[in-house]
């Protein structure tokens, strides 16, 4: 494991542990969302760091859920019956009909956001997200968080974001997915999610 990726690990391991994080202590009138930023080449082996880290959480006793943005997409295609079609007949589909098929097939208000509120169970202390530069272009982080309702949010919720992340002092967010590519200004405060780098316990 690279050597920022395992200092990463160390640090997120303690937070995310911490009865003070679980239960949001001191946080009493904020949505429980967090961003945690890494390096777009450091893909693989955050999905690696990941696992085990959450093999760590467990072995603590904690209920984690683990889940990947692109893995939940492609579940959701093969339960409409519609992946193998896709996969078999690719090569007859424009680039426009194949990212207009699987936007549709990630809305995140009619088909994302349902099958993670599943996945937020009750009872889990943890959810943490991956996949968010896997599912571009045809799926923005943005629109995961503007679709998120904070009934929804019953425990923490991590998700792990493939750039950088800024809040300016008007109140407003900016994703930059890559460290290049902007997304619009997040204004919403139910959408709002906190910089998990400026997180201190």
């Amino acid at each position: 494991m690279l050597a920022n990726l395992a200092r990463l690990s160390e640090r997120l391991f303690e937070i995310l542990r911490s009865s003070d994080f679980l239960t949001m202590k001191g946080h009493a009138n904020e949505v429980p969302l967090f961003i945690q930023t890494y390096e777009p080449k450091d893909e693989d082996d955050l999905r690696t760091m990941l696992e085990s880290l959450t093999a760590r959480l467990r072995s603590e006793g904690l209920d984690v859920n683990l889940a990947d943005l692109f893995d939940i997409v492609l579940a959701d295609l093969e339960a409409k019956a519609i992946l193998k079609d896709l996969i078999q007949d690719e090569s007859s589909f424009t680039k426009a009909e194949m990212f207009e098929t699987l936007r549709n097939s990630s809305d995140p208000r009619t088909r994302l956001v349902p099958r993670l509120a599943d996945l937020i169970k009750d009872g889990s202390q943890l959810t943490l997200i991956t996949g968010s530069g896997r599912v571009f272009p045809f799926l923005r982080t943005h629109t995961i968080l503007e679709s998120l309702q904070p009934a929804m949010l019953r425990h923490p919720i991590v998700i792990f974001f493939p750039g950088r992340y800024e809040q300016d002092p008007s109140g407003g967010s900016h994703l930059q997915l890559f460290g290049s590519i902007p997304s619009p200004v997040i204004n919403n405060p139910y959408y709002r999610a906190s910089n998990m780098d400026n997180y201190r316990i």
